[in-house]
């Protein structure tokens, strides 16, 4: 990774491209600890400190705006507005025959699909700002009492928040546009990696504690480390394994020239979903915690406390619950992507057929035997890596030190996609100054 980064470095055009990419980096990054107007700082430190650990949807958009959400900045909002509408789009591209036709006329279908995405971001970043500025009054947290109405300042707070989405999104097509690509996944990167400070100040923490009596720290911590070198390891295998299913193509004659005859491969990766199964998952789990956190239930409080407190992350129910999600939106992401006879049929019309096995129906229920099983390899993958920073965490006492698995997968994705990107940019001049 590091060569390919330094042979980038040495193209005059890619070295523009990555001091862009870095120069929109830093603009997120200032975007982030600038706070919007009419807000108690103090008050705000003080109500934002039971959501920066724990299941709460809350804990959750913390994580991915990078700590912007919890300091409630001009980006709090994060890019995970443009997430969920590039998912919801996804889901509608199958669900409805207009867009599913859309999608399938090119160039032109996908930017109209892409306009109709930003437009359902800034309704999202609008809808999560307002729902976000109640919150902060209910928390007591408003400062507008300095010749402002309480409806001016909400106004504002929530159009603010709005406008750091769009600019947020505006920033990652920059970046497409002008950098090295993949902007929207870089941004994101940058800001799990942002806190990655915080974690190491939280080990230093554990680390004095084993000075101070508690020795089995000083076992635990290196112990952890290891672990997560180990994770990163596990991580990067999984992304890069596929599992390649043989094609033959028939040769043909046109005219007097002779085509195909060649034997290729069909691809399919193993994590077919990413990480997407595990933001679904971790993102129903946490509503129950989500409602707690307005209601102020706590644990012994009758039936609802038992309840709220059976969704707590270090409980076995909320593990079991999360291990079976995953699963199922595994296998739900891989049936709304990959359609087996759609797949079968374009092999059949351009000539080409599996060893072994008929073309047409048969090639269908073979590609789709061959999607469960890697798919369910993938799903328990994706469990292991959610899970086990859970365990680990609720097994030693350092809970609120483990990184999620969803951060991992995000960093290690990220970077080798990136990687990729400058690779497959590196290579296309290679070839043009061949030609040249």
């Amino acid at each position: 990774m590091f060569k390919t980064i330094k042979n980038a470095w040495s193209i005059p055009d890619l070295r523009k491209k990555i001091l862009f990419t870095l120069l929109i980096i830093i603009v997120f990054r200032i975007g982030s600890v600038i706070p919007v107007p009419f807000l108690n700082m103090e008050a705000l430190a003080q109500a934002m400190g039971d959501i920066s650990t724990g299941n709460t949807m809350l804990a959750y958009l913390n994580t991915l705006s990078g700590g912007a959400f919890s300091n409630a900045t001009l980006f709090a909002m994060g890019i995970t507005p443009y997430i969920n509408s590039s998912i919801i789009m996804q889901l509608l591209c199958v669900a409805i025959p207009p867009l599913e036709r859309l999608a399938k006329e090119g160039e032109v279908g996908r930017r109209k699909i892409g306009t109709i995405t930003r437009y359902v971001t800034v309704g999202l970043g609008l809808i999560q700002g307002t729902a976000y500025l109640f919150y902060l009054k209910q928390k007591a947290v408003l400062n507008y009492n300095e010749g402002f109405s309480f409806w001016f300042s909400a106004i504002v707070i929530v159009l603010v928040f709005t406008a750091g989405t769009a600019i947020m999104m505006w920033l990652g097509e920059q970046i497409n546009s002008h950098g090295i690509g993949n902007g929207i996944s870089i941004l994101l990167f940058a800001g799990i990696v942002a806190q990655l400070p915080s974690t190491i100040n939280i080990l230093g923490r554990y680390w004095n504690l084993g000075s101070e009596g508690q020795t089995q720290f000083y076992i635990l911590v290196p112990v952890w480390a290891i672990i997560f070198i180990a994770v990163i390891w596990f991580i990067t295998f999984m992304q890069d394994s596929e599992r390649r299913i043989p094609i033959q193509y028939a040769k043909r004659v046109v005219g007097r020239k002779m085509y195909g005859g060649q034997s290729s491969h069909l691809p399919i990766k193993v994590a077919l979903g990413g990480v997407l199964p595990i933001i679904f998952a971790s993102s129903i789990l946490s509503i129950p915690g989500t409602i707690n956190l307005f209601l102020g239930i706590q644990e012994g409080d009758g039936f609802w406390g038992a309840f709220f407190a059976a969704f707590n992350t270090s409980g076995w129910l909320y593990m079991v619950l999360y291990f079976l999600l995953i699963i199922m939106f595994a296998y739900f992401y891989t049936t709304i992507q990959y359609n087996p006879i759609e797949m079968a049929n374009n092999l059949k019309s351009n000539n080409g057929t599996v060893p072994g096995i008929r073309p047409g129906a048969p090639t269908a229920d073979y590609i789709r035997n061959i999607l469960s099983r890697i798919t369910l390899i993938g799903a328990l993958f994706l469990s292991v890596i959610a899970l086990f920073p859970l365990i680990y965490g609720a097994a030693t006492g350092m809970g609120s030190m483990t990184i999620g698995g969803t951060s991992i997968i995000i960093i290690v994705g990220v970077a080798l996609e990136t990687v990729k990107q400058l690779e497959s940019q590196m290579m296309m001049r290679h070839y043009k100054g061949f030609l040249d």
